[in-house]
C-alpha cells in the first residue's frame, strides 16, 4: 500500500459533503421578523446523517421555558440545532426533573451519540426544555 493512500482517504473523508446531513447549520436559524430563534428540535433521527432532522419540527424562541413539553413532543426529540450564542438545557423528566444536559450552539443530528447516564442516551428522552440566548 502506498504511503499516499491513507492521506488521500483522510482527505476524502473530510471533504464529504453533508456531515450535518439534512440539518440546518446553527447560523441558519435566523428569524428576520419577530422573536429570535434559539433552537429547533426534530422528531426524526436515523443512522444515516443525511436522513436526520426530518419529520416534525418545533422552533423554540429565546427565553423559552417549557418544564412540561406538549405531550406530542415529550420523549420523541431525536435531533437538535442550537443557534449561535444560545444554549439549550434539557431534562429527562417533566417539571425539570431527572438528568440534565446543556447543548451549546451547534448541530446535533443524532442524540443517540450523547450519553445520558451509564446506559442511556438523549434520543427520545427529553421532557423539559429551557433555551436562552445572549
Amino acid at each position: 500500500m502506498s504511503p499516499l493512500c491513507p492521506l488521500l482517504l483522510a482527505l476524502a473523508l473530510v471533504a464529504i459533503p453533508g456531515v450535518r446531513g439534512a440539518c440546518p447549520a446553527a447560523a441558519d436559524l435566523k428569524n428576520p421578523e419577530g422573536p429570535r430563534t434559539c433552537a429547533k428540535v426534530y422528531d426524526k433521527s436515523d443512522p444515516y446523517y443525511e436522513n436526520c432532522c426530518q419529520g416534525a419540527e418545533l422552533t423554540i424562541e429565546s427565553d423559552t421555558d417549557l418544564p412540561f413539553l406538549p405531550s406530542d413532543w415529550r420523549n420523541i426529540i431525536s435531533s437538535v440545532v442550537v443557534a449561535p450564542r444560545c444554549e439549550l438545557t434539557v431534562w429527562s423528566r417533566k417539571g425539570k426533573g431527572g438528568k440534565t444536559r446543556k447543548f451549546k450552539s451547534g448541530t446535533y443530528p443524532r442524540l443517540e451519540e450523547y450519553r445520558r447516564g451509564v446506559f442511556g442516551h438523549w434520543s427520545n428522552a427529553i421532557a423539559s426544555i429551557y433555551c436562552r440566548c445572549n
